[in-house]
C-alpha cells in the first residue's frame, strides 16, 4: 500500500453499520488533498486481485454521514464486483482532519474527491487511466463538479443527489424569497460576529431525535435513519452538529455552474418518492455530455439509497455502467 503518509489514530476495527463481506479485502489508508488536510478512508478490494489492474471507485455520501454508513456499502459492494473502492470520509469530519470540525466547504470538499482519486491512483493495482466516483445525496453534486474539472474521472454516478448550494441558497424546493435569503445571510453574518468574538464556532441546528407530524417527511426519514440502530453512528455529523456558518459558503458558490463540460459517461440515479428527485432531475438537463442516464427507481424514499433494506440500489446497474465505461 502506497501512502506515502503515517496513518493518523484511527479505530481499526469493524464499526460499520453493514457487515463485513468475506469476499473482499479492507484496510484503513490516509492521504492529503490540496489543503494540507489528512484525509482516512477504507479501502476495498477483491481478495487475491493485487497482482492485477483494476478499475477503482472513489465514494462518498451522504452529506454528514462518514464512511461507515452509506459510502462503505456501496464501497464494499462495489468491491464485490470487481473493483478496487474507496470510501473516505471529508475534510473536518469522521476520522478525517481539518479545523474546526464539522465544516462543510463546495471547493474544499469537491477538493477532497479528487484527492481520493489521487490515492486510488497510487495503488499498485489500480488501472489510473479507469478511475470513476460515485457521489451519494449531497456527495452527488460534489462529485458533479469533481468530474466537471478532474479529467482523471472516466465515469461518474449520483445517487439521489442535493445539489448543497441550491438548498442552503434557495431553501427546499427553490421556496426562499430574496427577502428570507437576505434575512438568512444577515442572522449567519451576525453569527460571524460571535464565533469571531469568542475564537470558536457557534454550533448549528441538530437533528431531532424524533419524528413528529410537524416535521416535513423527509426530515422524518431522515430520523428514521440516521438516530436509529439502523443508521446511527457516534461520528456521524446526524450525531453531532454542523457549524452554524457552513450555510454561507454554499450560499454563492453554486455547485453545478460548469456541469455543462461534464463529457464523460454519467449515471444519475433518483427515487420516484424522493424529496430530492427535482435536483436529479435538473442536474440531468444542465450535464453537457450526451452520455448521460436519468434513472428513476418506482417507489423509492430517498433514504432507500443508504443501506438498501428496502431492495431498491440498482447495484447491477451500477456495476454494468461502470464496467461499460472503465475500459
Amino acid at each position: 500500500m502506497n501512502t506515502n503518509m503515517e496513518m493518523p489514530k484511527c479505530n481499526n476495527g469493524w464499526d460499520k453499520i453493514f457487515s463485513q463481506s468475506d469476499k473482499v479485502e479492507n484496510k484503513k489508508v490516509s492521504f492529503r488533498n490540496r489543503y494540507g488536510i489528512t484525509l482516512v478512508g477504507d479501502l476495498y478490494f477483491p481478495k487475491n486481485s493485487e497482482n492485477n489492474k483494476l478499475a477503482a471507485l472513489a465514494v462518498c455520501g451522504a452529506f454528514g454521514a462518514v464512511k461507515e454508513q452509506a459510502s462503505g456499502f456501496y464501497a464494499q459492494t462495489m468491491a464485490e464486483r470487481g473493483f478496487v473502492t474507496l470510501a473516505f470520509d471529508p475534510s473536518y469530519t469522521g476520522e478525517s482532519g481539518g479545523e474546526p470540525r464539522n465544516v462543510a466547504s463546495p471547493d474544499i470538499n469537491t477538493e477532497d474527491f479528487s484527492a481520493a482519486v489521487d490515492c486510488l491512483g497510487l495503488q499498485p493495482f489500480v488501472d489510473r487511466a479507469r478511475i470513476g466516483i460515485i457521489g451519494i445525496c449531497g456527495w452527488g453534486g460534489f462529485a458533479l463538479n469533481a468530474t466537471a474539472v478532474d479529467t482523471r474521472i472516466k465515469a461518474v454516478a449520483t445517487m439521489v443527489m442535493y445539489d448543497m448550494s441550491r438548498v442552503f441558497g434557495k431553501g427546499y424546493f427553490d421556496s426562499n424569497t430574496p427577502e428570507m435569503r437576505l434575512e438568512m445571510k444577515r442572522s449567519l453574518n451576525a453569527i460571524r460576529w460571535t464565533d469571531a468574538e469568542k475564537g470558536t464556532p457557534t454550533p448549528g441546528y441538530s437533528m431531532p431525535d424524533t419524528p413528529s407530524d410537524k416535521l416535513p417527511q423527509f426530515l422524518n426519514d431522515y430520523i428514521e435513519f440516521y438516530k436509529t440502530p439502523r443508521g446511527f453512528h457516534e461520528r456521524s455529523i446526524s450525531n453531532q452538529v454542523w457549524t452554524a456558518t457552513t450555510l454561507l459558503s454554499f450560499m454563492n458558490f453554486p455547485l453545478l455552474s460548469y456541469a455543462n463540460e461534464i463529457d464523460v459517461p454519467t449515471l444519475i440515479v433518483a427515487g420516484e418518492n424522493a424529496h430530492s428527485r427535482y435536483m436529479s432531475e435538473d442536474a440531468y438537463k444542465s450535464i453537457g455530455t450526451d452520455k448521460k442516464e436519468l434513472l428513476i427507481i418506482p417507489n423509492a424514499r430517498h433514504i432507500d439509497f443508504y443501506d438498501n433494506l428496502a431492495g431498491i440500489i440498482p447495484f447491477d446497474k451500477l456495476e454494468a455502467f461502470f464496467r461499460m465505461n472503465l475500459r
